[in-house]
C-alpha cells in the first residue's frame, strides 16, 4: 500500500486526473490546483516542477498496480495441473485494478507513451514489484522454456497492452465484461502456451 501526507496525496490525484482532461502536455499546474482545491503555491512546497510531479504520480500508480500481486494467492501446484490458468489467475486482478480506476489507467497509458519515459524508466526502481517478480521466476522454474522467450518484449507486451486495452475499457471503446476479459487474455497469451511445458515433454 502507497502511504503519503493527505495533502501530497491530494495533489497527485488531482494531477493524475488533470492528465486525463487536458493531456500530459497540456496539463497545467493551475489544472491542478483547482481540482485539489489548493494554491499552486501550496503544490509548489511539495513538488519542485510539474514534471517532478507527473514522475511521482506515475510511481504511485505503479507501486499501486505491483501491490495486487502481494494480496494475491499464489499456488505453484497449479502451475503444472493447468499453467494458463495459473497465468490468468495473476493477469485477471491486475487487469481489473485498471479498469476500476479510469482516471490512473489514462494517465498511466500516457505517461508510458510519453518522451518522459525512457529516461525515467532507466533510473527506475522496481524493487516494489519483487513479488510479481519471485512469481515470474517459480514459472521460469517449472517451465525453463520460457527464458527462450525475449523477456524485457515478453512482460512489455503483456503488461503494457493490460493497460492499454483497460484505457479501451475505461474510454467506453470496449465493454467491461466477460467476454472482453476472455478475449483480451486470449489475445495476449496467444502463443505462450507452448512455452508453459516442462522440458521433458
Amino acid at each position: 500500500m502507497v502511504i503519503l501526507d493527505d495533502t501530497k496525496t491530494r495533489i497527485i490525484l488531482a494531477a493524475i486526473k488533470a492528465v486525463r482532461q487536458y493531456g500530459l502536455e497540456g496539463v497545467r499546474i493551475q489544472n491542478v490546483s483547482e481540482l485539489a482545491e489548493i494554491s499552486a503555491g501550496a503544490i509548489y512546497r511539495h513538488f519542485d516542477s510539474k514534471d517532478q510531479l507527473l514522475v511521482e504520480c506515475f510511481t504511485y500508480v505503479d507501486k499501486q498496480a505491483a501491490a495486487i500481486f502481494e494480496r494475491l494467492e499464489f499456488e505453484p501446484q497449479i502451475m503444472l495441473t493447468d499453467p494458463m490458468g495459473a497465468v490468468r489467475g495473476l493477469w485477471l486482478p491486475y487487469f481489473r485494478f485498471w479498469t476500476s480506476r479510469p482516471d490512473e489507467t489514462v494517465f498511466y497509458h500516457r505517461f508510458r507513451d510519453s518522451t518522459f519515459f525512457p529516461t525515467y524508466d532507466k533510473s527506475r526502481d522496481v524493487t516494489y514489484f519483487k513479488t510479481f517478480i519471485g512469481m515470474v521466476d517459480a514459472f521460469k522454474k517449472v517451465f525453463p522454456r520460457l527464458d527462450r522467450m525475449n523477456q524485457d518484449l515478453l512482460w512489455l507486451h503483456v503488461l503494457a497492452s493490460t493497460v492499454m486495452y483497460a484505457k479501451y475499457v475505461v474510454e467506453g471503446l470496449l465493454p467491461n465484461n466477460q467476454e472482453t476479459e476472455d478475449t483480451i487474455f486470449q489475445l495476449l497469451t496467444t502463443g505462450l502456451s507452448s512455452y508453459l511445458k516442462p522440458d521433458d515433454l
